[in-house]
C-alpha cells in the first residue's frame, strides 16, 4: 500500500480519535508530508522505536506504541515463563511518555502479562535495575533520551537488564509486523489496577537501587567526611534526573548541592535548551551562572532518561571547559582502577569494555594497571553483552564500561549507562584530588601528562527524512566503492568495513573481522591515528569520529583538524550534492 493510501485508511478508521484525524487533515492538500509522515512503519531496532511525534506510521503516537506493544506480547507467548514473570515499565518527562506508558501497560495486561509500572517518572538505570531485582522477563522505558523535543521512543529491555539483542530485536519485530494496525488487544487501565493484573511500584525498588549504587564506590569514607565540603552545582535538564541524582549524592555525603531552579522540575518541551542534550555545551548555560553565584567548580547534567552524564569543570584561568564524553570516561576509569589497586582489590582478571569509537587513552590506563581491554560495537548493549557474559562464565570481573557518548557504568548492578551513579563518582573524583590539593581539571592535565595527548573529535551531519536516509547511504556507499587511501598525509594501514566483516590491508591482503557485522567503516592510519564514520542507529545522522595522539596538545589538535578537514569535505560532497 502506498503512503497516500495509507494516509486515506487512517483518515476513514474508526479506531483513530478525533484529534488524530483533525491532525492529518490539516496535512491534506500537502503529499510531501504524507509521504514522510507514512512511507513506512517506523522501525523497531536493539534501541526499540524512536521518532518525532505526531500522526503516522513514521511517528511516535498511541496507535504505533499499541502495535509495538501487541507485537511484544505476541512474542513473549512465545518464550516459557514470560507471561508470569511479566514486564516492568518506566517512563520520563518527555511530551506524551506518561500516557505512552500507561497503553503499553493495558495492551500488556489485556494479553495476561504481569505488568509492573513505575508510578512516577524514572531513569533508565533505574529500570535496568529493576528489570533483574523484580526478575522480569522484560522492560520497556518510553524515552528518546537526549533527542530534541518534538520526538519520543520506546526501547525494550530483557531479563538481564540490557536492551535487547539484534537476534531478539528482529524476532520482536517479525510479531510486530504481523499485528495490523489498530487491531491489538487492550484493558482499561485503572480497572487492570485496582485487579492486580498491573502493580504500581515506586520506592521499594529505589531504596534497592541505592544499595547496589552506593556498593561501588570506592572511597565511601572519604565522601562521608569531605562530601559536605564539595560545592557541585547540578541541572537534570528538565528530565528524570532531579530526585535520584539528589538522593544518592545525599546519601553519599555530598550535601552542598546548588539545583539549576529553572531546569530542575519535569518538562518535555525544554525550554531552557534547544535539546536536552550533556554533549551540549550550551545546555550549561544557566548551570555556568549559578556556579559564578555560589563558588562551585563542577556542573554536573544529566539528560531526559538520566542515562548520560555531562561534566564542566573549572579551569585554573577561571573559565569553564565543558568535558568531553572520552575525558569523562578517562577520568572515571583512572579513578576507579587506582583506588583499587591502592586498596589492593584490583581483581587479576578485571575488564574494561568501551565501544570502538572511543579514545584510546582508555587502553594506556587499562594496561598501566593490568586490566584487559575489550572493544565493542557502538551501543550501550554490547557492553552490556559483555558484562552478561562474564557474570555466567566467571572469565572477567567487570569494572567499568563507557561510550564517548557520555554514557558511563561501574559494578554490574545494572546493564546500562548510568548518570546517577556516574554523577555520585564524579564527586567523588573531586574530593580525592581536593585531597592532593588539585582540581578535576588538573587530574585531566595529570592523565595527559602521564599517558600522552590522546583526543579526539566528534561531528554528525543530519538529514531528516526519506531523502535524507538516502543520502546518508549515498555517503556510505561512496567509501566503499572509493576507498580512502590516505588522509592528511597519513597512510591508511587498515580499512575496516563492518558491514561485511572484513579488514582489508594497504597490501590488498583481508582478513576476517571478529565483531558482528554493522553499517560502519573504520579507516587505522599511520601514527595511531583512526576514523569511523556510521549511520546512527537513533537519529537522523551520519556520525563522524577522528582520533588522533600526539606529544603535546598543540600536535594532536594540529593532527585532528587537518584530518577532519579532508574527510569533512569529501562526506559534504555527497550529503549535500546538488
Amino acid at each position: 500500500m502506498s503512503a497516500l493510501d495509507t494516509y486515506r485508511a487512517w483518515c476513514a478508521s474508526p479506531a483513530v480519535d478525533a484529534a488524530t484525524k483533525a491532525e492529518l487533515a490539516a496535512i491534506a492538500n500537502d503529499r510531501d508530508e504524507i509521504e514522510e509522515r507514512f512511507y513506512r512503519t517506523l522501525e523497531f531496532g536493539t534501541a526499540g522505536l524512536r521518532g518525532i511525534l505526531g500522526a503516522g506510521t513514521n511517528r511516535m503516537n498511541v496507535y504505533v506504541v499499541r502495535q509495538a506493544t501487541q507485537g511484544l506480547a505476541d512474542y513473549l507467548k512465545s518464550v516459557g515463563g514470560a507471561l508470569e514473570r511479566g514486564v516492568c515499565i518506566a517512563y520520563d518527562s518527555r511530551h506524551g511518555s506518561e500516557q505512552f506508558a500507561r497503553e503499553t501497560a493495558a495492551v500488556l495486561a489485556a494479553n495476561g502479562v504481569r505488568v509492573c509500572l513505575f508510578s512516577r517518572l524514572h531513569a533508565v538505570p533505574q529500570l535496568s535495575f529493576a528489570v533483574q531485582h523484580l526478575g522480569c522477563m522484560a522492560g520497556v522505558v518510553i524515552t528518546a533520551s537526549h533527542n530534541p523535543a518534538n520526538y519520543n521512543g520506546y526501547k525494550v529491555y530483557w531479563s538481564h537488564g540490557g536492551q535487547c539483542a539484534p537476534e531478539q530485536a528482529a524476532r520482536i519485530l517479525d510479531c510486530i509486523n504481523a499485528v495490523p494496525m489498530f487491531s491489538e488487544t487492550i484493558c482499561d487501565f485503572d480497572a487492570a489496577v485496582s485487579d492486580g493484573r498491573i502493580r504500581m511500584i515506586g520506592d521499594e525498588e529505589d531504596e534497592a537501587y541505592y544499595a547496589a549504587s552506593l556498593s561501588v564506590l570506592p572511597y565511601p569514607e572519604l565522601l562521608r567526611e569531605k562530601g559536605a565540603a564539595l560545592p557541585i552545582v547540578y541541572t537534570p535538564l528538565h528530565g528524570s534526573g532531579n530526585l535520584p541524582v539528589r538522593e544518592l549524592l545525599r546519601r553519599a555525603g555530598v550535601t552542598n548541592v546548588a539545583v539549576v531552579p529553572e531546569q530542575a522540575e519535569p518538562d518535555g518541551a525544554f525550554p531552557t535548551v534547544s535539546a536536552p542534550n550533556p554533549e551540549d555545551p550550551n545546555a550549561f548555560h544557566l548551570a555556568f551562572s549559578l556556579a559564578e553565584r555560589t563558588g562551585a567548580r563542577v556542573a554536573l547534567a544529566t539528560d531526559p532518561d538520566a542515562d548520560r552524564l555531562g561534566v564542566a569543570v573549572k579551569r585554573n584561568d577561571g573559565e569553564w571547559a565543558v568535558l568531553t564524553g572520552n575525558q569523562i570516561g578517562c577520568l572515571l576509569l583512572e579513578h576507579l582502577l587506582s583506588a583499587h589497586s591502592e586498596k589492593g582489590t584490583l581483581p587479576k582478571n578485571g575488564a574494561v569494555v568501551k565501544s570502538l569509537v572511543s579514545t584510546q587513552l582508555a587502553d594506556a590506563i587499562a594496561a598501566r594497571y593490568g586490566v584487559t581491554m575489550i572493544d565493542v560495537l557502538t551501543g550501550f548493549r554490547f557492553i552490556s553483552e559483555q558484562i552478561d557474559r562474564f557474570a555466567r562464565t566467571g572469565e572477567k570481573t567487570f569494572l567499568f564500561g563507557f561510550e564517548e557518548s557520555y554514557g558511563f557504568l561501574a559494578g554490574g548492578y545494572s546493564r546500562d549507562k548510568d548518570a546517577i551513579l556516574s554523577a555520585v563518582l564524579a564527586a567523588e573524583m573531586c574530593v580525592s584530588y581536593a585531597e592532593r590539593g588539585m582540581t578535576l581539571y588538573d587530574g585531566l592535565q595529570s592523565l595527559y601528562r602521564t599517558y600522552g595527548y590522546y583526543k579526539e573529535r566528534v561531528a554528525s551531519y543530519t538529514l531528516e527524512g526519506k531523502a535524507g536516509m538516502e543520502r546518508i547511504a549515498a555517503a556510505m556507499q561512496s567509501l566503499r566503492s572509493d576507498p580512502i587511501r590516505s588522509l592528511a598525509g597519513l597512510g591508511v594501514l587498515f580499512c575496516e568495513d563492518y558491514t561485511v566483516g572484513v579488514r582489508t590491508g594497504a597490501d590488498g591482503a583481508s582478513e576476517p573481522l571478529l565483531l558482528p557485522k554493522t553499517n560502519l567503516i573504520r579507516l587505522l592510519l599511520d601514527g595511531g591515528a583512526w576514523v569511523v564514520v556510521r549511520p546512527s542507529g537513533t537519529e537522523p545522522k551520519l556520525k563522524l569520529y577522528i582520533g588522533g595522539r600526539g606529544e603535546s596538545e598543540a600536535a594532536v589538535d594540529d593532527q585532528l583538524g587537518a584530518l577532519y578537514a579532508e574527510i569533512d569535505a569529501r562526506l559534504k560532497a555527497v550529503l549535500f550534492a546538488e
